[in-house]
């Protein structure tokens, strides 16, 4: 097919990053391709890989018997182009973009939502084109005709593939990516990407010698603010902020399809309650989706999104990615994105199309979240994006690999050594590490070597290692995939119809009677039967709300550098966005009563209660560097003199409260030769471990390790083990493992994954130079300044009910009001 006149024949106009994408692939070269949303990146590779492919000349014979399952379009000869995406919903839409400019050839989907007719029929022959994801990709090479089904491979594409190359998910790709290069040296393969911090990492993860084809299209994203009428001078986080309700309903009555993101699932259960109490006339017109909603569900608000049919949809990262709703107008993030690259994606959400404008309205739900979104402008304005970390030797993903690859044919254990150190995440991969990979597999490892059902490979006679028992097969196909939540159960109607899934651990606490709020609708809770939750329709008052994994996101270092930038500017009394210039009384109340923290000063305060005697510090890291910097200082100071603290945080600090009187200044001024050493980076590990119960925190993710590993099998459909029956399993393998072979990897895995993804070490070691490297100003206050009034609100949080909170906090703002005056 001749693109010039595909592009021509729409009135579109082919550009440059294009092109120069046609001839790189022409010429046998992969590549990473990097351009803003909507600007065409799609049929840039799309038509690279038709062209690489041969598609329009002369087909190759066809398997005998094989028939077109798509009207128009010949039979597949086999599967010649490969495209993984990171979602279900992207899938969807990228099927019907690819059919399009494609109409002679096979084009079809392979996901978790594909009918299982539909997968038995590409099991017998495969498409000209497959959609897939990383799960499904690494299911098709657990067959054992693998190799056969992938010999016509000319090129594979990675969608999206900055939201892959940070987690296990893009682990899971490399290695698949891995053994079909070694099936076929000559084989292209592109990624495509929109928000990328480290350009030459994530093309060096995705292909050693690839290219990279930057598309600059003139594209304008435009963020602002929704700020309050009234912004409060003492805020606290942690609600829904539906004071704003009214001014968001007023933003989607202005145009004609909005999206509203939200950070999690349960909060956009709420807002969508919320608008639809305060507009009940848009019911039909608006709607819900989020990953836990039943695949028709999503699919009905997918199409009513396509065809511009709906006023509005409250959603979360389910729509993050690349899916293309020309009718979308607007964007409105509730709360703080929380980062740079996340922030200009959902922006892309809107005007999806070359020439258009992608508009994203943040909606702060507490006044420090005007500091963020000024910050969050200034980053955007100087595309200062986070870079995307990469995994390093999960072994836990590897062990299941070898499973997998043992089942699709069988492996030799040198050659398939040489392969894996092709991936990039295993490009240091030790010789004893391998050796501990396989000895796993093939006898569970030093303490598992009595149990037959882990010895899950075997080598036959000649060296082959293959899994030896069929059953053993079904369980690991069973388990494929890294993505790891809590036992999640089906929701049904008693009378017929799915809503979608919720957590075990939230529907185990719900009595029969109970209401509950889930899919936009209120519930009744009936009964449990074989792991689904049977409701009916209810009316009266609201209930809970299911809250899944992955709540709370902490501030990137982007933004939090850009939010002290913003600070350092108020002190000189610059307030250069209308953001800053609404949170000025906030700030102002809070240098008269002490100071603001930059990135050249850190601000310590110390306040004496009817609670005891508290510190409150600023150093303006995340939430989880606050995590281990406030339990490291408490350990540290505990070490010269007995005391216990109680601990809060949040994104932009924490608060230490004692009941006992404490001498702060010499301990926490570096520059004063302390005893004992507060901001000190020697010994971190050591004293980092020692403060927080890593014991504990360590078991909790080997239960993820564990899953992934094949250790603990999740049961068969409809027979799923609980999540109490789960978390027993892998803390049974924790403490075999501790006791009896302390040297196991999996353990070591887990505490490094600790370390690294939820306390942040590196981040935490460069924040404790950086803390060493400032000044110190300390601040003895009479009362919590607007700063540490937010903290000492989380830690409300932890002893109060909703209603006792409020009723305090209302108490407190009256109070300091008060003392602030007008």
């Amino acid at each position: 097919m001749n693109a010039n006149a595909w592009f021509a024949a729409r009135g579109w106009t082919v550009f440059p990053f294009q092109r120069e994408v046609w001839t790189a692939a022409a010429a046998g070269r992969s590549g990473l391709l990097h351009a803003t949303t909507g600007a065409g990146k799609t049929y840039a590779v799309w038509f690279a890989a038709l062209q690489r492919a041969g598609y329009g000349e002369a087909a190759p014979p066809v398997r005998s018997g094989a028939k077109p399952r798509r009207a128009g379009a010949r039979a597949s000869a086999g599967l010649r182009v490969l495209w993984i995406t990171p979602m279900r919903a992207l899938a969807a839409d990228t099927l019907r973009a690819l059919q399009d400019a494609a109409p002679d050839w096979q084009v079809e989907a392979r996901t978790g939502d594909t009918s299982s007719a539909q997968r038995a029929r590409q099991n017998k022959q495969l498409p000209d084109a497959l959609i897939t994801t990383p799960e499904s990709l690494t299911l098709l090479l657990s067959h054992p005709d693998a190799v056969d089904r992938f010999k016509q491979l000319q090129m594979i594409v990675i969608d999206e593939w900055h939201e892959l190359m940070g987690n296990k998910r893009g682990v899971q790709t490399q290695l698949a990516l891995a053994r079909l290069r070694q099936w076929n040296p000559s084989l292209l393969v592109w990624g495509l990407s929109a928000t990328l911090g480290n350009l030459e990492r994530a093309r060096e993860v995705l292909m050693p010698d690839g290219v990279i084809v930057q598309g600059h299209v003139a594209k304008e994203i435009l963020v602002d603010t929704l700020i309050p009428e009234h912004p409060s001078r003492f805020p606290w986080g942690g609600h829904l902020g539906v004071q704003m309700l009214q001014p968001v309903i007023g933003e989607i009555a202005r145009h004609a399809t909005t999206l509203v993101f939200t950070n999690t699932r349960s909060q956009a259960e709420l807002w969508y309650q919320h608008m639809l109490d305060a507009r009940p006339d848009w019911a039909g017109l608006i709607a819900l989706h989020h990953g836990s909603l039943d695949k028709e569900v999503r699919e009905w608000v997918e199409q009513g999104l396509k065809q511009g049919a709906l006023k509005a949809v409250v959603c979360t990262s389910s729509l993050d990615l690349g899916v293309d709703f020309l009718p979308v107008e607007r964007v409105l993030q509730i709360g703080s994105a929380k980062g740079i690259a996340r922030l200009l994606q959902r922006a892309g959400r809107s005007g999806h199309a070359p020439g258009r404008v992608s508009r994203l309205t943040l909606v702060p739900t507490q006044s420090m979240e005007l500091l963020e979104a000024a910050g969050a402008i200034q980053a955007v304005a100087e595309r200062d994006i986070e870079a995307r970390p990469v995994p390093d030797k999960p072994l836990d993903v590897l062990v299941q690999h070898l499973v997998t690859i043992a089942l699709g044919g069988g492996f030799r254990s040198e050659a398939l050594l040489a392969e894996v150190r092709t991936a990039w995440s295993y490009r240091d991969l030790r010789d004893d590490e391998w050796q501990w990979a396989l000895d796993f597999v093939a006898r569970g490892g030093q303490t598992l070597i009595a149990y037959p059902e882990y010895r899950r490979v075997l080598p036959d006679e000649e060296g082959v290692y293959r899994v030896p028992d069929a059953a053993l097969g079904r369980r690991h196909r069973m388990s494929i995939g890294t993505i790891v939540s809590d036992s999640s159960l089906q929701v049904k109607y008693v009378s017929g119809g799915r809503l979608g899934s919720v957590e075990e651990s939230f529907i185990a606490r719900l009595r029969k009677g109970d209401h509950f709020l889930f899919a936009g609708r209120i519930l009744e809770f009936v009964r449990l039967h074989e792991m689904t939750a049977y409701v009916r329709r209810a009316t009266g008052a609201k209930g809970a709300v299911p809250r899944w994994q992955g709540g709370r996101m902490p501030m990137s270092s982007e933004l939090a550098h850009a939010a002290l930038e913003q600070l350092r500017r108020a002190t000189l009394d610059r307030y250069d966005w209308p953001e800053m210039q609404a949170l000025k009384p906030l700030l102002e109340i809070q240098q008269r009563w002490s100071s603001l923290p930059t990135g050249d000063t850190t601000v310590i305060e110390t306040m004496h209660s009817r609670e005891g005697r508290h510190l409150f510090m600023f150093p303006f890291a995340g939430r989880s560097v606050h995590v281990g910097l406030a339990s490291l200082l408490a350990y540290r100071v505990g070490r010269v003199t007995p005391v216990t603290f109680s601990i809060a945080i949040n994104d932009y600090g924490f608060e230490l409260l004692s009941a006992q009187e404490l001498d702060w200044a010499p301990l926490l001024d570096a520059k004063q030769g302390a005893d004992v050493a507060l901001f000190s980076t020697d010994h971190l590990l050591e004293d980092v471990l020692a403060s927080l119960n890593a014991t504990e925190m360590s078991q909790r993710r080997f239960r993820e390790i564990a899953r992934i590993a094949g250790l603990v099998f999740q049961g068969y459909p409809g027979q799923g083990k609980s999540a109490r029956q789960l978390q027993a399993s892998s803390s049974l393998f924790f403490a075999v493992f501790s006791q009896h072979d302390a040297g196991n990897l999996l353990l070591t895995q887990a505490q490094r994954e600790v370390l690294e993804q939820e306390l942040e070490l590196g981040r935490l070691r460069a924040t404790l130079l950086a803390l060493q490297a400032r000044s110190v100003q300390f601040h003895a206050i009479k009362r919590a300044t607007p700063f540490g009034f937010a903290l000492m609100v989380e830690r409300f949080r932890e002893k109060l009910s909703t209603e006792k909170l409020s009723d305090r906090v209302a108490r407190l703002v009256r109070e300091l009001e008060k003392a602030a005056g007008p």
